[in-house]
């Protein structure tokens, strides 16, 4: 496949001028964005309510235009699920991506436009390996297939002439045939529902071919890598693919899996590893300069229209938002994103830092509220308290505190949640409080639910169940009494458990602490 790499490589050589150009003119590049979107959609419904036509200047749409969770955007979305055209975009809607996350719903159904998926989630792709080509100008990455985990396709509930799926799921079902070429294993595995069959034949298939680069989400990866590794009974996977080149990754931070892919899978200097930061909603930011772990460069010409809301206005009726000429390095934002689909300055729920303003460089920092995403999951409070509930209520317990964060992957094990939970009213039987609260967590969330099945990304949780004033005493050793400091529920790291489970171990109790802080 020499010449399809070559021709390949220089075709998307000339892409990088593009990029180049928007990062000299960013300002202006997002204004130019946000134009084309308030003129496509001024006849729409929601362009006619919020006055379109009459808006000139991004500071009128920030008058006239609310901020909105998905849960206030959700009475339009309905409509759009059921069929009815130009509610929020003009173009007709035959897609919509599915995830979680949501507080009302088990799933959020976003639409996917026409737009949204050549100008935004396809111009991502090839521009990532633009972006690659620009670091490593002598790949031979095309000499090869790429791997991509895809998710399902199913018929729309609400309108059985549309589909909805994962987002992944239906960039692969709408590629054109070049990439279809390109890419492993076939569609017709690669949207399989039955997740243990697709792996068993991602993993037959894929060990025989010429794999040179994957596209995917660590904890997925992770689990097809064992199989194949298992099947092949080769010690990593450049025994099976000795030409790989580059994994892609994004949606979950790839800091604990690194040293697993660096020593177990992949252990040569020869492999790259490139971040981006998609979702459902759309295509976002790719790792520009691979020096930079961690920070990649916001794509601003993708028909997405960006604001950034200072963490002390989150949560207000009227927040503040600014734009990219009046962001600072370092501090924390939620990211409001108006959209080539018709999501109107809609907050996502990601957080992000700049690290850089020329160019235009971000990290993800987190979620506007606690949550675990370490697995792809995307478990919320609202999750994690329903299942509390759930499991109180079934086995006539009251908890009185609870935190929770992941166990990551290691060298041959799979991951999984840690909790701590301390009861004024313990259940009759631990082993069924524990039963409960994972069924019930699976019951409110899809995607934790994926991850469950079969035990084949993550194991049941642990659960610690701990003494009376654990805590208050905790929240003491850390200086966190008080009405206005609340324990952490969730956490997407393991910074609170184990500074907790230390403490535990040490035995200091809420006697102990109070006896130490009078002495």
């Amino acid at each position: 496949m020499k010449l399809v790499n070559d021709m390949t490589v220089w075709f998307l050589k000339r892409r990088f001028e593009r990029i180049e150009q928007f990062m000299k003119t960013p300002v202006e590049t997002q204004q130019r964005i946000f134009s084309e979107l308030i003129e496509t959609a001024r006849y729409t419904e929601w362009g006619s309510k919020h006055n379109y036509g009459q808006i000139k200047t991004i500071k009128e749409f920030q008058d006239q235009v609310p901020v909105s969770s998905y849960e206030e955007l959700y009475p339009y979305i309905e409509r759009v699920l059921k069929g009815e055209p130009n509610v929020l975009w003009p173009s007709p809607i035959e897609w919509f991506s599915k995830s979680s996350g949501t507080t009302n719903a088990r799933s959020k159904y976003l639409p996917v436009s026409p737009e949204a998926l050549e100008e935004c989630h396809y111009e991502g792709g090839k521009d990532m390996m633009t972006l690659l080509i620009h670091n490593r100008p002598e790949t031979r990455v095309f000499d090869g297939k790429g791997l991509s985990i895809g998710g399902t396709l199913h018929a729309n509930p609400f309108d059985d002439h549309t589909q909805v799926g994962d987002v992944s799921a239906v960039i692969m079902q709408n590629l054109p045939a070049w990439g279809e070429f390109m890419r492993t294993p076939p569609l017709e595995v690669a949207l399989m529902d039955h997740w243990e069959s697709k792996l068993e034949k991602m993993a037959a298939i894929c060990s025989q071919e010429n794999v040179t680069s994957i596209l995917g989400v660590p904890t997925w990866t992770i689990v097809l890598l064992d199989q194949i590794l298992e099947l092949t009974k080769k010690e990593n996977m450049l025994e099976v693919w000795p030409d790989f080149e580059v994994f892609v990754h994004g949606a979950v931070s790839f800091e604990p899996y690194r040293d697993l892919f660096t020593k177990k899978y992949f252990p040569s200097d020869q492999v790259t590893y490139l971040e981006t930061y998609s979702a459902s909603e759309g295509f976002f930011a790719i790792q520009d300069d691979l020096s930079k772990v961690g920070e990649m460069l916001l794509m601003l010409d993708y028909g997405i229209f960006y604001e950034f809301i200072p963490m002390d206005e989150v949560g207000k009726t009227h927040p503040k938002a600014l734009l990219l000429d009046e962001v600072e390095v370092g501090v924390n934002y939620a990211l409001v994103i108006s959209t080539n689909a018709g999501l109107w300055r809609y907050l996502i729920g990601d957080t992000i830092k700049f690290t850089s303003k020329n160019p235009f460089r971000v990290k993800v920092s987190g979620r506007t509220k606690h949550f675990i995403n370490a697995f792809g999951e995307e478990v919320i409070v609202e999750n994690a308290d329903h299942a509390i509930k759930m499991a109180t209520q079934k086995t006539n317990s009251l908890v009185a505190n609870y935190t929770a964060g992941p166990v990551y992957m290691g060298d041959g094990s799979r991951g999984r949640h840690e909790w701590v939970i301390e009861f004024t009213e313990e259940p009759g039987s631990q082993k069924e409080f524990a039963k409960i609260l994972d069924e019930s967590l699976r019951e409110v969330n899809s995607d934790y639910d994926a991850k469950r099945y079969k035990d084949m990304a993550l194991l049941e949780p642990v659960i610690h169940f701990v003494p009376a004033g654990t805590f208050y005493a905790w929240m003491g050793k850390r200086q966190k009494l008080g009405g206005q400091n609340k324990v952490p529920r969730l956490s997407n790291d393991r910074l609170y458990l184990d500074d907790l489970l230390a403490m535990l171990k040490d035995g200091l109790s809420a006697v102990g602490y109070q006896q130490s802080a009078e002495s």
